[in-house]
């Protein structure tokens, strides 16, 4: 399912790239182009389904409790952005309410002081009024006076009803966020247990992978390994791209050369072909785990999927034949054929695929080719 999330990012661009004229297509029309990518999606899902995966049980292990992992994460961010919101709207009902009960008891306040005005008028003020033989221009002054006095009254009577009914919506209202609060409560409990299980699960993983390796070069061979794996993902994505209908519009990334931001701020550990392994055509850069990690441009997410030796990897198609690769994430921000902005947030710094120290690995390809990611950010 997941080697077709990243397939159906692909092959979304043909749809989100196409002429106008395509949104105004009949919607019997639309319903048949979207059953033929989706066939499409499935023939290509076939054909990537071997590449990037995990050699043998250990490394599928790996993958599995780092995908749960990922998962985990992005669910714990989930609830506690709806934390956030129930909290915020839990305010502003409680500041809701307590105006509704100030204006209820100014129209309580009110409604004393006529009700006062008509006890001065003593019992049955109208009655008095008919047996009143004195000046007709007072009685009709007197009566308006009653009138207005009755009318105010109800006024105030009608408000005080809709300000009860008002508290009472807003009470209930409070009383289901509470609620929520309190399944949210628990719910991120739980899953904080199950991160920190995981999180213990996948370093005994890492052990084992570690223990495997009788020296140095061993590990080494099956770094390159994984590079060569993943070369062969790119050029399959590459093949991909090149077979839409319509190419990646431009979004003149290569004027951006030299003044590009960094994609996480921290120090860099390893250079542009600096030393050999899945590092070798990029940089990694030391930050904090759950950092998060922003697009450099604008562009269009076509994978983003766990990889041999890459752990969560994420390619984002910038046009003009330019991606960018970010690798070892924590999580993804963003999925397959979501279109990013400069600045937006993609994923989160984390140690995927088996590494023991916190770091993003970030590449930068042109037309397929690897290129010194260092030229295209700005210098600090």
């Amino acid at each position: 399912m997941r080697t077709c999330w990243h397939v159906a990012g692909v092959l979304l661009l043909a749809l989100i790239y196409a002429p106008a004229g395509i949104a105004q297509q009949d919607e019997g029309a639309a319903r048949q182009q979207l059953d033929a990518i989706g066939q499409e999606i499935e023939s290509v899902a076939q054909r990537l389904s071997a590449t990037g995966q995990a050699r043998d049980d250990a490394e599928r292990e790996l993958q599995q409790v780092e995908t749960e992992l990922a998962e985990t994460h992005q669910r714990l961010d989930a609830l506690q952005a709806e934390r956030r919101q129930l909290n915020d709207e839990t305010t502003q009902l409680r500041q809701h309410r307590d105006r509704l009960e100030s204006e209820r008891d100014d129209q309580y306040a009110a409604l004393s002081q006529q009700l006062s005005a008509l006890y001065r008028l003593g019992p049955t003020p109208q009655l008095k009024l008919l047996l009143n033989q004195g000046d007709p221009a007072e009685l009709d002054r007197m009566q308006a006076y009653l009138n207005r006095l009755t009318d105010a009254r109800n006024r105030r009577l009608s408000d005080i009803a809709r300000l009860d009914s008002a508290l009472a919506d807003t009470q209930r209202e409070l009383a289901e966020r509470q609620a929520r609060l309190d399944d949210l409560a628990e719910e991120l409990e739980e899953q904080s247990a199950l991160l920190a299980e995981r999180t213990t699960e996948r370093r005994g993983v890492v052990s084992n992978l570690d223990d495997r390796y009788g020296s140095e070069e061993e590990r080494l061979t099956d770094l390159n390994q994984s590079r060569e794996e993943a070369e062969r993902v790119l050029r399959n994505i590459q093949a991909e791209m090149a077979k839409l209908a319509e190419p990646s519009p431009t979004t003149h990334i290569v004027s951006t050369q030299g003044d590009l931001p960094w994609p996480v701020q921290g120090s860099i550990s390893s250079n542009f072909h600096h030393r050999d392994g899945v590092h070798y055509n990029g940089i990694v850069i030391q930050a904090n785990a759950d950092t998060p990690v922003t697009a450099v441009h604008t562009g269009r997410v076509v994978f983003a999927d766990w990889m041999r030796g890459f752990g969560n990897l994420l390619i984002i198609d910038h046009g003009d034949q330019i991606m960018t690769l970010h690798a070892h994430l924590q999580q993804f921000s963003v999925r397959p054929g979501q279109q990013v902005s400069r600045g937006d947030e993609i994923g989160r710094v984390g140690v995927s695929g088996g590494q023991n120290r916190a770091a993003l690995y970030f590449e930068v390809r042109r037309g397929g080719e690897p290129i010194n990611p260092q030229r295209w950010i700005a210098r600090r």
